[in-house]
């Protein structure tokens, strides 16, 4: 598959305590807290504007959390940023490749800014855009890819330093039922098959599974945490009706 094996380390993967943030007077996270186990595919569940993006740019370093801590695999986000960010790779919400750049040229590029060059690092691109389907498109402008296969692109592309988390911020928005299902399904098996740990954000229930760990974001705040069955279970429906229930409950106060 398309990353490195982290199987068998004890520490968490993300671990985020006590965040909030502000915009002026609006708060954008509250005491946010949530723990995503290593080589597990943990799910943030919340409508647009829950804070779900200012979230992973509090984790990305892109914002300065105003209180509360981060960790990744022990790692201070704020006293050991470079450590910390260095197990960390990044699949925004939105389109980040140049277009007019080829496919191989991008992850060269990627590569450059963690460092990275030379043979081994050229022999990896090539193995991850392999491994991604896309080996015979490797030296083709992005601009010439559809939707799904560029999103392939951006996740070989966080690979390229071989991080041991995954972070990905809507990752299917924009793409049909196909290729949105595709791109599930490689995260998927990264986890299973490979160990890597991800966090993935959505607001789409159909790409939940039942024994994922889900935290239900909403106006900023962990509303509801637990196994997606379980989150189900509770409401006695379906885990969309139970993240309605938790939404509106939420709407009303």
């Amino acid at each position: 598959m398309l990353g490195n094996s982290v199987l068998g380390n004890s520490v968490s993967a993300l671990s985020v305590t006590g965040v909030g943030h502000r915009f002026g007077r609006r708060d954008a996270l509250a005491d946010v807290s949530l723990d995503v186990a290593a080589g597990r595919f943990a799910i943030l569940l919340g409508p647009n504007g829950a804070g779900k993006t200012t979230l992973f740019s509090i984790v990305t370093r892109l914002y300065q959390n105003r209180s509360g801590a981060v960790h990744i695999f022990g790692n201070d986000l704020r006293r050991a940023s470079s450590r910390a960010l260095a197990d960390l790779g990044v699949v925004f919400q939105s389109r980040t490749l140049d277009p007019d750049l080829t496919v191989r040229q991008n992850l060269a590029y990627h590569a450059a800014l963690h460092g990275l060059g030379g043979k081994p690092i050229r022999a990896r691109i090539a193995m991850l855009l392999e491994r991604a389907g896309l080996g015979d498109r490797i030296d083709e402008k992005v601009r010439t890819l559809s939707g799904g296969q560029s999103r392939r692109v951006e996740i070989a592309r966080a690979l390229v330093h071989t991080p041991r988390l995954l972070l990905l911020d809507e990752p299917t928005v924009g793409l049909d039922l196909a290729a949105r299902a595709d791109i599930v399904a490689i995260v998927r098996r990264l986890v299973r098959e490979d160990g890597i740990s991800a966090l993935w954000a959505t607001h789409i229930f159909e790409e939940v599974d039942p024994d994922d760990d889900v935290y239900v974001l909403h106006h900023g705040r962990i509303v509801a945490h637990g196994r997606a069955d379980e989150l189900a279970a509770r409401s006695g429906s379906t885990l969309a009706e139970s993240f309605r229930r938790l939404t509106d409950a939420k709407e009303a106060s």
